[in-house]
């Protein structure tokens, strides 16, 4: 059993890939981590060239990562919310799986989960539900395929605005925005996935939750 985890994050060591691998490490599996920014894959034409091949008709590495995700048998997706969805990266590659539909459902019935990075905080009125957006993107997509969807790890991140040089006093500040006028990069602090006790625990139970899952298709 291979368990394939996936980062759309294109920050090095981020932690969402941290994160990822945290899950693909609880599985007990053999595993594969695959960081996006390090292929070039672009969007789904949707011109339905893939109908009959299940293979789509852009020549990129889309094709190699749509065989690596039917080859796995559980796939880990995860991604940050850039203006409060779905990362582009991440969204061009569950795009790009739409050829492993047609006809044969080759992600059909296999268990997946997500891991969805946020800088906006839970439940403050007036911000958007960013976390659940992200998570639910790739929720459905793999409720659409088939697949048994074991749940997502919510890792708390960090507006760009921390590292800019200017996030203590730009108007468009995200920290201003985020956390209120007088929020300064050193009264926000910067979120590390490892010391987030809820998040690393969800990573751990999701990793075995889908370990669960393939051993009980065996």
């Amino acid at each position: 059993m291979k368990v394939l985890g996936v980062s759309g994050s294109p920050i090095s060591n981020s932690n969402t890939d941290r994160a990822v691998k945290a899950v693909l490490e609880a599985t007990g599996l053999e595993t594969e981590f695959i960081k996006l920014s390090e292929y070039a894959i672009a969007p789904c034409k949707a011109c339905l060239g893939c109908l009959t091949t299940n293979r789509c008709v852009i020549e990129d590495d889309g094709i190699l990562l749509a065989e690596k995700a039917k080859e796995a048998d559980a796939l880990v997706i995860g991604g940050y919310t850039s203006y409060s969805s779905i990362d582009a990266r991440t969204k061009s590659f569950i795009e790009r799986l739409y050829p492993l539909r047609h006809i044969k459902g080759f992600m059909r019935e296999k268990p997946g989960g997500a891991v969805i990075t946020c800088a906006v905080p839970e439940n403050v009125e007036g911000l958007p539900q960013a976390f659940d957006a992200g998570s639910n993107a790739i929720m459905f997509y793999m409720m659409e395929e088939g697949m048994l969807f074991e749940g997502s790890v919510r890792v708390m991140g960090n507006p760009p605005c921390i590292k800019c040089g200017h996030g203590d006093l730009c108007d468009m500040s995200g920290i201003k925005m985020l956390f209120g006028p007088n929020a300064t990069i050193t009264s926000v602090g910067v979120n590390i996935f490892e010391n987030q006790q809820d998040a690393v625990a969800a990573a751990a139970a999701l990793g075995k939750r889908l370990a669960q899952a393939l051993s009980e298709k065996q």
